[in-house]
């Protein structure tokens, strides 16, 4: 028996290797002597880094660089393929989490401390550079990224622009001819699974601004500052900007990297499934087993337990997602190639209660689906040895 565990992260209380172990743990009671393979996943935010670094050799780089707020800070990111390619989470130095609920403001934050990151993967001469952009505490169309990197903005007086969301309201001028020439020869992709665009009802702004501290006049500021920031960058690198799927990433973001940098962008865990060679481990697998912290109806659009089912549907093997929690029918999965969905939940508990006993549960979940599995697997066999009419 083969078999691939690709779990997500179960989000606030274990990252995606724990929750690989603990699936492993369950499946060794019912197979002890199957042959298992982990892909600890992720979706371009938060353990990007230690899901492809677990996936592949690599090491661990951590530099001097800056929070959202600009203040100094220690952060680290990946490099995998001898140093020819680099893993880069925004949320290491642009993340939400970096900053105090009460010091959330996107008026203010910038991507400055992930320009920095670029930077010094640049200095030791990677040709590819992964980033996963989630987590984001900051609404600067990646202004402050681009920035660091060689470019200059400039308002109407010809003053630099300050750092900050809302100073997009005043740029005039857009000047890269200061870029980092090493940017043409290195090859950029983003993890990116939102399609929302940059601006208005469902952009950046609107739909992301209040967690990151937004207040509703906020909002509006925010959004006319990227409507402004976005027409005169895609009136300076020939593409509209405004209207790309998944502009609205991060603050505006994504539509910042493809305009300053020539990004692509790409589906977070499609991202993770190639690096990690998950083609070539699966294809080979019996069963596969998936999970996240909450599944629910928003799994079908994107998310990892589906990026999962996608590959191993090319290769008719059934996928099994053992999630912290499953909310409504699992009915919407069944056309993604996915042959169940269950919650680890043994009764009821505080949110609390449940995230201290998450790891056990899992593993025992994983026991108990397994042998359902095995016994109905089992029974499927001796059927097929029945012979005709008996």
């Amino acid at each position: 028996m083969r078999i691939v565990i690709a779990p997500d992260s179960f989000k606030g209380c274990l990252n995606a290797l724990n929750v690989a172990y603990a699936m492993r743990r369950g499946v060794q009671r019912v197979y002890p002597d199957s042959v298992i393979e982990m892909i600890p996943m992720a979706d371009g935010g938060e353990g990007t880094v230690d899901a492809l670094l677990s996936a592949v050799r690599g090491i661990r780089i951590e530099v001097n660089s800056t929070d959202p707020l600009g203040r100094p800070i220690r952060a680290c990111y990946g490099l995998i393929d001898n140093g020819a390619t680099a893993i880069i989470e925004m949320a290491a130095a642009s993340g939400l989490t970096l900053l105090s609920s009460w010091e959330r403001n996107p008026l203010l934050t910038t991507t400055q401390g992930t320009g920095v990151l670029i930077r010094d993967a640049l200095d030791r001469g990677v040709k590819k550079i992964l980033l996963g952009i989630g987590g984001s505490a900051t609404n600067d169309g990646g202004a402050g990224l681009a920035v660091v990197l060689g470019a200059k903005l400039f308002d109407a007086q010809g003053q630099k622009l300050s750092q900050g969301g809302a100073a997009l309201a005043n740029l005039v001028t857009i000047d890269l001819s200061g870029l980092d020439p090493r940017l043409e020869k290195v090859k950029i992709e983003v993890a990116c699974d939102v399609q929302n665009p940059l601006c208005g009802p469902e952009g950046a702004s609107a739909v992301y601004g209040p967690q990151k501290g937004a207040k509703v006049e906020d909002v509006r500021v925010l959004d006319a500052a990227l409507q402004n920031f976005g027409e005169r960058l895609s009136k300076l690198v020939g593409i509209n900007l405004l209207e790309l799927a998944g502009g609205g990433a991060a603050g505006g973001l994504g539509a910042g990297v493809v305009g300053f940098l020539g990004a692509k962008l790409r589906p977070g865990s499609q991202m993770v499934l190639e690096v990690a060679n998950a083609d070539e481990k699966i294809r080979h697998a019996d069963l596969v087993l998936t999970g996240e912290g909450s599944s629910d109806f928003q799994t079908a659009y994107g998310k990892v337990p589906v990026g999962v089912a996608a590959l191993a549907r090319k290769y008719d093997v059934p996928v099994l997602i053992i999630s912290g929690s499953v909310e409504g029918p699992p009915d919407f999965l069944v056309t993604h190639g996915i042959a169940s969905c269950f919650s680890v939940s043994e009764g009821p508990s505080t949110l609390k209660e449940a995230f201290m006993k998450v790891e056990e549960q899992l593993e025992r979940a994983v026991w108990r689906i397994l042998t359902v599995w095995k016994l109905g697997q089992e029974s499927v066999t001796k059927s097929k040895k029945l012979p005709l009419g008996s």
